[in-house]
């Protein structure tokens, strides 16, 4: 029972830090990243899909991002999803592909971006942390019933520490590497 509690405790926290993952990749850092699109979604045929159904998201260079929809139609349909969004890019098109430049970050933007990356750090953090509080609600219950020993809560408890402790620090080492990743010039 212990087991399953750790398991399923770790499986969360995991969950947590993937999410986390996720919503880091579709924040633009001032270099082309084709994952920025990733929320961006086009009507096509009546039904709302990602972008990156319709059309071929590429990086061609450093600070452009080459869509290429699979079908002509959908070039409009495209355009207006992107200055729909809220990520403030202006695209261009030929009538076939769409180009987007991605304009270089002022300091203020590489500091504001900054801001809302430790947010969603934190917020993982959070979320990894209620978690621990769960498994340990969970462990505690268990005791008071008399299904755990002293020793035994206290040791599960420990475990769901340390994992608690690994998960946050992989949070902190991914934020660190995405504020580099932002102020780097």
């Amino acid at each position: 029972m212990v087991k399953d509690i750790l398991k399923n405790a770790e499986a969360k926290m995991s969950k947590s830090v993937t999410a986390m993952k996720s919503e880091l990749s579709t924040m633009k850092a001032g270099r082309a990243n084709p994952t920025i699109l990733d929320r961006v979604e086009v009507e096509y045929y009546g039904g709302m899909v990602p972008i990156n159904q319709v059309a071929n998201v590429s990086a061609p260079e450093p600070r452009v991002l080459l869509i290429q929809p699979w079908e002509k139609a959908a070039v409009k349909a495209i355009e207006k999803a992107i200055l729909k969004s809220d990520l403030g890019l202006n695209p261009s098109s030929d009538g076939t592909v769409i180009r987007l430049i991605i304009p270089e970050l002022t300091e203020e933007t590489r500091r504001n971006l900054v801001k809302q990356v430790k947010k969603t750090g934190e917020d993982a953090k959070v979320a990894i942390r209620s978690i621990r509080r769960d498994a340990n609600d969970r462990i505690k219950a268990m005791k008071k019933s008399n299904e755990l020993s002293e020793d035994e809560s206290k040791k599960a408890e420990d475990d769901i520490q340390k994992k608690t402790d690994v998960f946050i620090k992989d949070v902190d080492k991914i934020i660190e590497a995405k504020e580099k990743e932002i102020m780097a010039i």
